[in-house]
């Protein structure tokens, strides 16, 4: 019986040895073609990067139709973009648009986090409700307001008549209701065992220094990614910002960039569109650098139990 049973292992051994190889072979041919594919998206992706980069510093200000690349490099294009104020005043674009972009920030970031901390950690009459409407709405694309949100800036008053106006009227309108997308962060803090609530609160502890000191220490990788999105939404917006500024002279950088491509400034803005687009992408590259750097420090750091 322990011969035949040696017998039907040595027979079943190269069947099972070549099966292995075929598994092994799928595998790694998988992976080079999964390999192949992501490098060539990734050339794909990285084609109008480079050429926007390079078109930056093209000495011919007018769009190139014969090379790929410029044929002559010069700094004129990034100097004359924030020097040249006459015609387009792009400095001033991009120092209103970053305000924008900080102050919504950190009230939908103020916003997001109260909101679902109160969904998640507190039972009130009419939560249920309340997030269900919140989720209803949230399926309708926000473009649908723009013009009502148009009409009733009108109506209240808050005319685009000055910088200050500008920030203050475009951030009130970007960040007031941030407080409904709070479903990703309820979702992540309902994660956090109510453990650490209780024994906050019979150490003492209010329902404020709970969220200050227990919640969003732990819930940091969430606060980065709110962050990042609330920076972004007020950074790349056109149709909000096109509808409610009125004058050319108060633009955002993406209404500004988007006239440079005009036809009565393409000839002699298009490669400054190039240096616009170029800095326009280094504080999103900065934000990110820096809030990976605080997102991968709290992942090494939370310990949730």
């Amino acid at each position: 019986m322990a011969a035949q049973d040696t017998k039907i292992r040595k027979v079943g051994a190269p069947a099972k040895k070549k099966r292995e190889g075929n598994i092994h072979t799928r595998r790694v041919v998988g992976d080079v073609l999964a390999h192949v594919f992501l490098a060539v998206m990734s050339v794909i992706w990285l084609i109008p990067v480079i050429w926007i980069f390079f078109e930056s510093f093209n000495k011919n200000t007018s769009p190139n139709t014969t090379t790929f690349f410029p044929t002559e490099y010069t700094f004129d294009n990034y100097i004359k973009l924030f020097t040249e104020t006459d015609t387009l005043n792009f400095a001033a674009m991009f120092f209103r648009t970053l305000m924008i972009a900080i102050f919504t920030c950190a009230i939908s970031l103020f916003f997001v986090l109260s909101v679902a901390y109160c969904m998640s950690r507190l039972r009130f009459i009419m939560r249920k409700p309340f997030m269900n409407f919140a989720l209803v709405l949230g399926m309708f694309p926000g473009i649908m307001s723009v013009i009502i949100v148009y009409f009733l800036l009108q109506a209240i008053g808050l005319q685009t008549t000055s910088d200050a106006w500008v920030i203050f009227t475009l951030t009130i309108v970007y960040s007031a209701g941030t407080g409904a997308g709070f479903y990703v962060m309820k979702g992540f803090m309902d994660t956090i065992p109510m453990s650490l609530d209780e024994a906050a609160t019979l150490d003492g502890c209010t329902k404020w220094q709970v969220f200050t000191k227990i919640i969003l220490p732990v819930t940091k990788p969430m606060i980065v990614y709110q962050a990042i999105i609330g920076f972004l939404a007020p950074w790349l917006d056109f149709v909000m910002a096109k509808v409610v500024i009125v004058s050319q002279a108060y633009y955002t950088v993406a209404p500004g960039m988007w006239l440079m491509l005009q036809k009565e400034y393409i000839y002699q803005w298009f490669a400054r569109f190039a240096a616009a687009a170029v800095c326009v992408s280094i504080p999103i590259a900065i934000l990110f650098i820096v809030m990976q750097r605080f997102y991968a420090a709290s992942m090494a750091g939370s310990v949730k139990g």
